[in-house]
């Protein structure tokens, strides 16, 4: 039975990783580790920052990843572990409203 609370304890995490195949291998293995319900991955994205003092221009695939607030110091952990950049984007934002099904099978799966 979904939880009508669920939609305070599901967080969307983004990060970015600059090869199709690894970004692949970010969504599929923090699923089958059931860190991350399920995971997106967005077309190629144009990233500008500032990385060592310089100003960078880098083509990067986007992934979100799906999970609870009770799973996400794990999924922060296994992406720094499995990312490969030094610093990895690694941001979480609440879910603040959502089908109750949809947030009720994230927790479920996250389990």
């Amino acid at each position: 039975m979904p939880n009508p609370e669920s939609a305070g304890s599901v967080l969307a995490v983004l990060t970015t990783i600059d090869d199709a195949d690894r970004a692949e291998s970010l969504a599929r293995g923090a699923v089958e580790a059931r860190l991350a319900a399920c995971a997106q991955i967005s077309a190629p994205v144009t990233s500008v920052y500032r990385w060592e003092g310089a100003v960078e221009t880098a083509r990067e695939w986007q992934v979100l990843l799906k999970t609870t607030v009770a799973r996400y110091a794990e999924l922060e952990a296994w992406l720094r572990e499995h990312h490969g950049y030094a610093v990895p984007e690694i941001v979480a934002l609440p879910v603040v409203r959502g089908s109750a099904d949809y947030l009720g099978w994230v927790e479920t799966e996250v389990d």
